[in-house]
């Protein structure tokens, strides 16, 4: 029987009414000792409690899309992009702060205060093996930003999203080369403004101005936008598609992972005509970026259906811009991080291909990229 298909919560609601009916009728007429019969009750107590949480879980999951199937929700989905991602994340006690210190060493965490934009807000920064190493002391590195999804926070990359340890996976693999990867909070204050500029906060700013500058200050990063990315989930991957589309002299690339609609969110931004030309949809038929985006999604997600992207690619195609577009949709999967690591593969793997690989000042001088490394080479 299907997760959310209406059988199952067909089943679901009858069983929570029988359960209460039988605690109603049988209550009372319990045989035995006083201590059986407080155990029996409290055993229907707790079953009551069960099946109606059973209840609205089931609803919440049907109307957000979150497990799409049994398998989606137990984690033993197979689609043909997925990998296996070992290990814990890091801990918070293994963070030190990159504001005001050595930026070296792996994760650094600091709270920052952007000067465009006047927002304050959490970046989380993490550095590859390679950064550290001899042979790389004089090379500059692409960065890549991670954006997390609403709710959520840039923790949500460390928790859920098996950041770095699945990305430090990939580059061992040889599916991508080494970035800067680094996580800012995407709606300072808690304030959600789909990544946009909008009257009184300039979120889109904080993202595309205050934290590149922050971060290309810190550490020795490829500067252009062939030097940096952003891919996020949901919220962020919406972001991930509209980022690059306003600020192509920034980020070169974007991967988008179950994107909310590409549209915009009337309860996110109210004013029709500011959330329009802030939309990845409107945007992309109104620039000459030279950018490529990838976005990808999985059949069974109602909050990503695969017809948004392909209309979006459509549109892009048909505008005449110098926008790339390429499209994944997964059989299988849900709106959550089970579907979103599935895609890490496919996404990592094409960031690689379009931004620059970790240079030498002698290769950057000359304006050619490392062709002798061993990660994949670039289009």
């Amino acid at each position: 029987m299907s997760l959310t298909g209406t059988p199952f919560f067909v089943v679901l609601i009858a069983v929570t009414v029988v359960v209460i009916a039988g605690t109603l009728v049988f209550w009372s007429i319990v045989p035995g000792p006083r201590l059986m019969r407080g155990l029996a009750r409290l055993v229907m107590i707790l079953l009551c409690q069960l099946t109606a949480i059973a209840v609205v879980a089931t609803w919440i999951n049907t109307s957000y899309g979150l497990y799409s199937s049994w398998s989606d929700l137990f984690g033993t989905n197979t689609n043909p992009d997925s990998a296996a991602m070992p290990g814990p994340p890091p801990t918070r006690a293994q963070f030190t702060h990159a504001q005001g210190g050595t930026p070296a060493g792996g994760l650094l965490d600091t709270y920052f205060h952007g000067p465009h934009s006047q927002l304050s807000g959490q970046v989380i920064v993490w550095t590859p093996p390679q950064y550290d190493e001899p042979g790389y002391a004089t090379a500059r590195f692409p960065v890549l930003m991670l954006l997390h999804g609403v709710p959520g926070s840039p923790q949500s990359w460390l928790e859920h999203g098996g950041m770095p340890d699945d990305f430090k996976n990939l580059v061992a693999q040889n599916h991508a080369h080494p970035f800067i990867l680094v996580m800012p909070v995407v709606n300072p204050g808690s304030v959600d403004t789909d990544c946009s500029d909008v009257p009184n906060r300039k979120v889109a700013t904080w993202l595309a101005a205050d934290v590149p500058e922050l971060i290309s200050q810190k550490f020795r990063t490829i500067t252009g936008p062939r030097g940096w990315g952003v891919m996020g989930f949901s919220t962020g991957g919406y972001c991930a598609a509209k980022l690059p589309l306003q600020y192509p002299h920034v980020f070169g690339a974007g991967a988008a992972l179950d994107p909310d609609p590409l549209t915009g969110d009337p309860d996110v931004i109210s004013d029709p005509q500011l959330r329009r030309r802030n939309s990845p949809t409107w945007l992309v038929q109104h620039t000459k970026a030279d950018v490529d985006l990838f976005l990808a999604t999985s059949r069974q997600d109602p909050d990503s259906p695969p017809r948004y992207l392909a209309q979006f690619a459509q549109a892009a195609a048909a505008s005449g811009s110098g926008v790339r577009v390429q499209t994944t949709v997964l059989p299988t999967g849900g709106h959550n991080y089970n579907t979103w690591t599935s895609l890490y593969p496919a996404a990592f793997g094409w960031l690689s291909d379009w931004l620059d690989t970790p240079q030498h000042p002698a290769t950057m001088l000359a304006g050619a990229r490392n062709a002798g490394q061993s990660w994949p080479a670039q289009r």
